[in-house]
């Protein structure tokens, strides 16, 4: 039988279909990530983009950095993969679907997103580590901590994982609560991690070693790094260069430092102790 929507026929869907699409849209197969051409603005109308044609096309399990200066639209590229926001224009798709025909739960639970100031609440180690995954076992928790390089820090605690934390994590400092964080994160054991600026309270030797962890534990998740620092970012596949919300660069580091100005910008500042890039002098 035909029905008829806006004045164009359609046919209506079979019970299977509806079951086999259901069980699509709440399960992702895969971390690729594609932009479509995408165009994004946080007030539709405006005629100011955030984002604006972002063709960007990501494989399963690659780590790919981004960089740039402030307001350049890192943060607003990361939102809309986990859908926080929904682009005006083009597509995202993650794992070869639109991330709108997803189950919001269902993506969100594997794409993980590792801000610069994630929350703890009061409760032990142990019982933080697993809002990631309440069914992680002990051993499972270490893992992911041995990966974050949180286990450093537990080790020395006098009851170790049954060391209470207060709420908003007051008795931990920035950099214990990021790692905390990012190994909350592995125990969902996500296709796509996005770490937004979540290293940046660890000293940069810290940051390699979770760096090397990920490639080690974790080689099939897609692994997105927004970060100030180029030593974050210069062992990725391929870098994304943003500039004023549009694609400058998409290489690697050796081909940036050749060619890009802008990144080349970036790398000479930082190298002769200009500090992070954003951040005044």
């Amino acid at each position: 039988m035909k029905l008829r929507a806006q004045g164009r026929p359609f046919l209506t869907e079979s019970p299977q279909n509806r079951r086999q699409q259901t069980q699509l849209r709440r399960t992702v197969a895969a971390g690729s990530i594609d932009f479509n051409h995408v165009n994004f603005s946080y007030k539709q109308g405006s005629g100011k983009n955030a984002l604006s044609d972002i063709d960007l096309h990501i494989k399963s399990g690659e780590t790919i950095g981004v960089i740039g200066g402030t307001g350049c639209g890192k943060s607003s590229l990361v939102n809309l993969i986990c859908r926080l926001y929904d682009v005006d224009q083009g597509s995202v798709c993650v794992g070869g679907v639109d991330v709108r025909k997803y189950d919001t739960e269902a993506l969100r639970n594997q794409v993980s997103v590792v801000l610069q100031k994630n929350t703890l609440f009061s409760g032990t180690i142990l019982d933080n580590l697993r809002w990631g995954n309440p069914d992680a076992t002990e051993e499972e928790c270490a893992r992911a901590c041995r990966a974050a390089c949180a286990d450093e820090f537990i080790d020395r605690m006098p009851e170790g994982y049954r060391t209470r934390i207060e709420r908003g994590g007051s008795n931990v400092s920035g950099g214990q609560k990021q790692r905390l964080c990012i190994a909350r994160a592995l125990l969902k054991k996500p296709k796509v991690l996005i770490l937004d600026d979540s290293t940046s309270a660890v000293d940069t030797a810290t940051d390699a070693k979770i760096r090397r962890a990920f490639a080690e534990e974790i080689p099939g998740t897609t692994k997105i790094i927004i970060a100030q620092r180029v030593s974050s970012v210069e062992s990725a596949d391929r870098i994304l260069v943003l500039e004023e919300g549009r694609i400058n660069a998409f290489d690697t580091h050796e081909n940036l430092l050749k060619n890009n100005a802008i990144y080349q910008e970036i790398y000479t500042s930082q190298m002769e102790g200009g500090g992070d890039f954003d951040q005044p002098a």
